[in-house]
């Protein structure tokens, strides 16, 4: 098991909270991705704005999957493995602003994710959510 699946698995069970990044206390989809970088490399590389629930929505600008390309390294939608970061269109047309974990690539995908009502949760990357997915990235190298 990788280090990034190790440490989000660590996350499970963590309540939702929106706009929050707390191990165990609470946290939102963006907020798990941040804990976890957090845990893996210490500061995040750029402050994160406030957000509502319907954020980038009426603007239609695709501020996470910016900011995914600026930290992350995108890979192609096809070529998964556990510790990939997911960014996921909720509906056909909308802005991408769901994040998930991929824990495990094969034979049986699963992936991590926080929303509301269930908090932290692992479960099967099944085929509609894989529909969804708009972008695929691995986080960086880490410089131990």
């Amino acid at each position: 098991m990788n280090d990034v699946v190790r440490t989000a698995r660590a996350w499970v069970g963590t309540p939702y909270v929106h706009q929050a990044a707390c191990k165990g206390a609470g946290c939102d989809c963006l907020g798990l991705l941040l804990g976890v970088w957090r845990e893996l490399y210490g500061d995040l590389p750029a402050p994160v704005p406030a957000y509502t629930n319907d954020w980038s929505e009426t603007s239609h600008e695709e501020r996470l999957l910016h900011a995914a390309r600026k930290h992350l390294i995108e890979k192609p939608l096809k070529e998964c493995a556990a510790g990939d970061v997911l960014i996921f269109r909720m509906r056909k047309g909308a802005v991408a602003k769901h994040v998930g974990l991929q824990t495990q690539a094969h034979p049986q995908p699963r992936f991590l994710h926080a929303y509301s009502g269930r908090g932290v949760t692992e479960g099967a990357f099944t085929p509609p959510w894989a529909r969804r997915v708009a972008a695929r990235f691995a986080f960086p190298e880490r410089n131990n």
